[in-house]
């Protein structure tokens, strides 16, 4: 009753405010001087309403998006994930006996024989499975996977009775908690722990290289309370999950831990070590960390939309994002965590790593980010992954790597087979992005400058230059496709590097010598293969004539925003027709055609063609859980539509930060709070009805601030928060605004003579529960 009262005083002063501003405020051309406030302009006035602030508006918001499972998940396409960014379980029922199996994954377990490489000496292995042993056969669930809580909880239901249960991985440490109790009738819980074979998952499509060895069986020892597996490798190493289940008053909980060790065998103490510390906690301490990280995960931006099949969408990949990895541990695989059977069980880098952590900058999910922490953990693999006449002053990297980054050696462009040359630039671009979201420069100076420079000195080795001063690549290959000269995938990211290092060289001062070499092949690169009918071409040599799955030969206009669209009618045509030329074969794409295809669109601002991507993606794609699979679990896709929709809601590439450039006539209502923009901006804004009503953007690095307000109709007022004192703008000729911000400003652009309150709050209410088996 309190707040209400004190919401409705504010809202008579505001409305005072707007009175009296009518009267006597300053005009547009005073306020974009930079005129002195009113003395009546109060800090009440210029503030926003959050309504989010705290835990129990959270837990009510994302509880109503949570996936719930009514019928018994048979998949792990349909079935509950869990996971601390390493290790990770997949609740659903496996084999013939109707039993609920928790299948376990870690992103640290794999193989080091090295015969094969990543995908088969090297590979990721599987580790087995927990089995809820009910006493009867399992005919119903009633499960729901608190986003909020990252915990499952409900009941399972069998021929027996019912039982309670509640699970969750540990967010800081690596135990699956799971307590049960019976809730009715004579059922009671048992484990027990299934062993799965170590052995490459890609061996089921491929046959072995020769000298692959086959590592030992596992052994298995159980007492009346628990149990260890214990896995050696035949490369050295180990692999030990243990588990115990003890009392907890009227539930039965049960703790079970993964190690891994290479090449000492000292698995079998680490997990005894994290299980001892587990229990000392005690469950409700144990309970109490777990939340305490999750609750402090979620607040750090807010992301809402009238589309509850989207906006539970969104949250989901969040929840899978920070499952699946952090900062500390390795870089994701094609699988996340969850490994099943799949014919990729490694990490992919000519699309899937980099599609994987997009969404983590506008979210603010710096500490997620182990891409950047792996590129810099390993910097010195990627110098031997060249042959070693280039290791001097270049790196590089093929298709596939563990989470050391060690691939086969890079092909060099103009030799035979398929050279992929430029997948670590494509990875840097995702390093550069961190370092444009945060403006950190110290990133900018020890990492993505010294990499950067290096990968670009490798392709700096093949170009050679025409009779009329052009530059051209040798043969190189076009991800999913094709070979051939001047690939638009390499040219693009060729140009993107050599423009990314002169604006590097110039912040920093650096001065470099090389820095002319660059503005000539910026200035002197072939143009983009392509023809005035179909638009862009693969390359020189190959024309795109058959249905393709990958953008790769698009990449100069997304993500790397270097071919300009909304400035050259020339470029915007060219995409438009490159788009309808790729999408028009249909035989071979896949889930990611259509989240890159929605960005597309977005980046020509066409909102509903954006959303009609993705509804495809969502009919035809995205399993129950929102998992995906092509020949086996690939979760890029996912994680790429949730990106997709930052597009369609907020862009900032070209320094400029662009608010709804691209909403759907069906998300008349969205809200948008602490959403990070390059330029280390933080943007908040609210669209109802259709019309945006205000944009809120705080400068946390005092970068130049260019504002597209989108539908925000004009003439602007632009104020400083708390205080309400009017901060000077321009309007550009384009119709952006030009704000002159500070480091730590915080301002609010409005409709002029606009003193509402400003809420942040969910867009609309939920309605259908749309993941999971509803």
């Amino acid at each position: 009753m309190k707040r209400l009262w004190t919401r409705w005083i504010m809202r008579l002063m505001a409305g005072s405010v707007a009175l009296a501003a009518a009267c006597d405020g300053p005009t547009a051309l005073e306020s974009s001087a930079g005129s002195s406030a009113p003395s009546h302009v109060g800090a009440f006035a210029w503030s926003l309403d959050d309504t989010m602030s705290t835990d129990a508006a959270w837990s009510s918001y994302l509880g109503g998006l949570d996936p719930v499972w009514r019928s018994v998940p048979t998949s792990f396409y349909q079935g509950p994930f869990l996971g601390n960014g390493a290790l990770g379980a997949s609740v659903y029922q496996t084999g013939a006996a109707k039993r609920i199996s928790f299948k376990l994954g870690d992103t640290r377990v794999r193989d080091h024989q090295g015969t094969g490489g990543s995908l088969f000496g090297n590979a990721r292995l599987p580790i087995g499975e927990l089995v809820l042993n009910t006493a009867g056969d399992v005919s119903d669930v009633d499960l729901r996977l608190s986003l909020w809580d990252a915990e499952l909880s409900g009941t399972v239901t069998t021929t027996k009775g019912v039982l309670s249960v509640r699970a969750y991985v540990h967010a800081q440490r690596d135990v699956l908690v799971v307590s049960t109790t019976v809730k009715s009738g004579a059922e009671k819980a048992a484990w027990s722990f299934v062993p799965a074979q170590a052995r490459s998952p890609r061996l089921d499509f491929k046959p072995a290289p020769d000298g692959l060895k086959t590592n030992p069986d596992p052994v298995l020892r159980t007492s009346g309370d628990g149990g260890t597996c214990t896995q050696n490798l035949a490369a050295g190493g180990q692999t030990v999950s243990q588990w115990q289940s003890a009392p907890d008053g009227k539930a039965q909980t049960l703790l079970l831990t993964v190690a891994h060790s290479y090449p000492e065998s000292t698995a079998a103490a680490a997990a005894s070590k994290t299980l001892a510390a587990a229990r000392t906690k005690g469950a409700s301490g144990l309970r109490a960390e777990h939340l305490g990280w999750w609750h402090a995960f979620y607040p750090k931006s807010f992301v809402s939309m009238s589309d509850t099949r989207f906006e539970s969408f969104y949250w989901i990949q969040l929840y899978k994002m920070a499952s699946a990895t952090r900062r500390d541990r390795p870089v994701l695989s094609t699988t996340g965590p969850w490994l099943e059977k799949t014919p990729w069980p490694g990490v992919w880098w000519n699309l899937n790593v980099q599609l994987e952590y997009w969404l983590i900058d506008a979210t603010n999910h710096r500490e997620l980010d182990s891409l950047t922490a792996s590129l810099d953990r390993y910097r010195e693999n990627l110098v031997s992954n060249l042959p070693e006449d280039y290791r001097g002053d270049s790196v590089g990297m093929a298709r596939t790597s563990q989470e050391d980054l060690v691939t086969a050696t890079v092909a060099l462009p103009g030799s035979s087979g398929d050279p992929e040359v430029g997948n670590l630039i494509w990875a840097l671009h995702n390093a550069w992005l961190g370092y444009r979201h945060t403006m950190d420069d110290g990133v900018l100076r020890d990492l993505v400058f010294p990499l950067l420079r290096k990968s670009v000195n490798f392709y700096l080795h093949f170009l050679t230059k025409d009779a009329a001063g052009v530059y051209h690549l040798p043969r190189t290959f076009s991800p999913e496709y094709a070979s051939t000269a001047d690939c638009n995938y390499d040219l693009a990211l060729l140009r993107w590097g050599a423009s990314t290092l002169l604006a590097a060289d110039a912040r920093l001062g650096l001065h470099d010598p090389l820095a002319p070499t660059w503005q000539d092949v910026l200035e002197h690169l072939a143009p983009p293969p392509q023809d005035a009918t179909n638009g862009f071409w693969i390359g020189a040599d190959v024309q795109l004539t058959s249905s393709h799955r990958h953008y790769s030969h698009l990449l100069g206009f997304y993500p790397l925003y270097e071919l300009d669209v909304t400035t050259s009618r020339a470029n915007r045509d060219a995409l438009t027709k490159s788009m309808a030329h790729w999408l028009g074969y249909t035989g071979a794409l896949q889930g990611y055609t259509f989240t890159g295809s929605a960005s597309m669109y977005a980046l020509l601002r066409e909102g509903d063609k954006a959303r009609g991507q993705l509804v495809t993606l969502f009919d035809k794609y995205v399993q129950p859980n929102t998992m995906y699979k092509e020949s086996g679990p690939v979760i890029e896709t996912p994680l790429s539509g949730a990106q997709s929709m930052h597009d369609m809601l907020l862009q900032s590439w070209g320094n400029t930060v662009r608010v709804f450039p691209a909403v759907p006539a069906a998300w008349a209502d969205v809200t948008l709070h602490n959403v990070r923009a390059e330029g280390a901006f933080v943007v908040s804004a609210v669209r109802r009805g259709g019309k945006t009503q205000f944009i809120r953007i705080k400068s946390l690095a005092g970068e130049p601030c260019r504002i597209d307000p989108g539908n925000l109709p004009g003439p602007y007022d632009v104020r400083a928060l708390p205080d309400g004192r009017p901060v000077p703008f321009t309007t550009n000729g384009d119709g952006t605004l030009q704000v002159v911000l500070t480091r730590n400003d915080d301002v609010l652009l409005v409709t002029r003579g606009n003193t509402s309150n400003w809420t942040i709050a969910p867009a609309g209410k939920p309605t259908n529960r749309f993941w999971g088996l509803p």
